[in-house]
């Protein structure tokens, strides 16, 4: 099938999730991963707001030290429930808090994606939020206690890995699959071929 594309700039995700690797492979388009160990800072509210900051963050500090006309892909995801932001548990005190705030409810995953392109004078630069509705079946206490215990946990959003043991907790999905795991790739898709369309 051809790509959209008709020049096709090098593109490098500033990310170190091998989730969101496996995701930008659905491109088809060699790349290149340069993560970002810049402070993030939030002054945000809104989760659709949040992550498209710190994916902006991410990106305009790989974009920085990037060669010109590599477009960088920024991406960060955030859980949210009862208007409370979830990132990644600290701890396990905190997985058990947020599990038990998700099991047998409806809550959100935002995905904020930044692509960032360097010019000789500027960083041209687009961010954009997605939003996928999640409802989990009720968790039992000894469920919640054993699905911390294998360690799945940790290091994901909102304390679960819907592609991994969290799955059997799903009761349905409103939006894209692929942005609840950590990358939206078909609006990435069409948001790239945009972003070069209008920028080469």
């Amino acid at each position: 099938m051809q790509n959209k594309h008709n020049a096709q700039a090098p593109l490098i995700l500033a990310s170190a999730s091998p989730r969101r690797r496996e995701l930008i492979e659905h491109l088809n388009r060699p790349y290149n991963c340069t993560v970002s160990n810049i402070e993030e800072i939030i002054t945000k509210t809104a989760p659709a707001e949040v992550v498209c900051e710190l994916s902006r963050q991410k990106a305009e500090d790989v974009a920085q030290k990037a060669e010109a006309g590599s477009i960088v892909i920024g991406a960060d995801t955030v859980v949210a429930c009862d208007g409370r932001i979830l990132g990644k548990p600290k701890s396990e005190k905190e997985a058990k808090e947020m599990l038990h705030l998700l099991s047998g409810r409806t809550h959100s995953v935002f995905t904020g994606v930044t692509l960032c392109q360097k010019k000789e004078d500027k960083i041209e630069t687009e961010s954009f939020a997605e939003e996928t509705k999640v409802t989990f079946y009720p968790m039992t206490e000894a469920e919640i206690d054993a699905y911390i215990a294998s360690g799945d946990c940790y290091d994901k959003a909102g304390a679960y890995g819907i592609q991994s043991g969290a799955a059997i907790y799903v009761r349905s999905i409103e939006g894209d699959y692929n942005n609840v795991v950590g990358l939206p790739v078909a609006a990435l898709y069409h948001h790239l071929c945009t972003f070069e369309t209008e920028n080469n």
